[in-house]
């Protein structure tokens, strides 16, 4: 049986969706409507989603040992079994050819699965220390690339060949997390145990650190403008970065739910509206947008609470996807 739930909120209550549309002027509030849907994994724990160009929406069932899929038309959920027990799926992404890649984060591998059949290839990392591969992401030719965060290594690995090359930054433990790709081709990854922003050039796969100002700030998950400007949430502190690698200026905005925030998930739509979640509180998890020309803020509470939402992408315009890893959902949030 598939449970879901749907529910309107403009903003954080009727005086909140005041002050946005006094201050804004002219311009209308903005309005999210959400749609929950529980899945059916055992136990149940969605940690990273994906869209797919036919309308699918992916996760992996971290702690089920799963790669899912579910079809929003009809509500229901199919799952694969994933062959290396206790993998720990983590970050998954889909290849031009439908095939979903997705990051073996406890068993120090990286997988591919097949929907059409069914089958599932297995690449093991190179190096013992590159035990926990978190966040893959191609770039347009088709070369997978990643993030291991306890290992502290980004990577590269090559679908037709299944080699694969692993770089560590400069910075000791740093620890890659979130991965974005530039439109010049460059990769930018958050260094969350540590305050600074890298860059790899997948060419010579050198690294460059921009360090962020703050020696406290821990940037965990990261997005990119179509003009290359990074923004990042700073998960110690509570605020959002902007991040301008032509210039290594930064800027940061305290973000509405204060110092314990936390903020985890990011994207930024293509208006250039910035949307993230804080995930502070796990029965009351928020999505906030960042609208950069105003530099203003509105926030929704998530109707299940989201109990963290680690990561969220961009389905259909003004369509995110959530996984809402804590009370086992995949969330939808449509912006009006």
């Amino acid at each position: 049986m598939t449970r879901h739930l749907t529910r309107r909120w403009a903003g954080a209550g009727p005086a909140m969706a005041l002050a946005v549309c006094l201050s804004l002027g002219a311009r209308a509030a903005v309005t999210v409507e959400f749609t929950e849907w529980l899945t059916p994994s055992n136990p149940p724990y969605p940690h990273d989603p994906a869209y797919t160009a036919d309308g699918m929406v992916w996760y992996t069932g971290q702690r089920a040992n799963v790669i899912g899929r579910l079809d929003p038309a009809t509500g229901t959920f199919k799952e694969w079994t994933l062959p290396t027990p206790n993998s720990g799926p983590h970050g998954l992404t889909p290849d031009k050819d439908g095939n979903i890649w997705y990051t073996g984060n406890s068993a120090g591998l990286i997988g591919k699965l097949d929907p059409r059949s069914g089958h599932i290839t297995e690449y093991k990392m190179p190096d013992a220390r590159a035990r926990d591969p978190h966040t893959p992401i191609f770039d347009t030719d088709g070369m997978l690339y990643f993030t291991v965060q306890g290992g502290n290594f980004v990577g590269r690995l090559d679908p037709a060949t299944g080699h694969i090359v692993l770089k560590q930054p400069p910075t000791a433990n740093g620890r890659p997390y979130g991965i974005v790709r530039s439109s010049a081709g460059l990769f930018y990854f958050d260094e969350f145990n540590s305050n600074r922003i890298g860059e790899l050039n997948p060419k010579t796969m050198t690294i460059k650190e921009y360090p962020l100002p703050n020696s406290n700030a821990r940037p965990r998950r990261i997005a990119i403008t179509k003009d290359d400007i990074v923004y990042y949430g700073d998960y110690q502190r509570g605020f959002l970065g902007r991040l301008d690698p032509r210039t290594g200026k930064v800027e940061e905005f305290a973000s509405p739910g204060g110092p314990d925030s936390k903020p985890y998930a990011i994207v930024v739509m293509a208006d250039g509206s910035v949307w993230y979640c804080e995930t502070g509180v796990d029965d009351k998890n928020m999505l906030v947008r960042f609208d950069p020309a105003t530099k203003q803020m509105q926030s929704w509470a998530i109707p299940s609470g989201g109990q963290t939402v680690r990561n969220m992408v961009i389905g259909k315009p003004n369509e995110l996807w959530l996984a809402e890893s804590g009370n086992g959902k995949i969330a939808r949030a449509v912006i009006k």
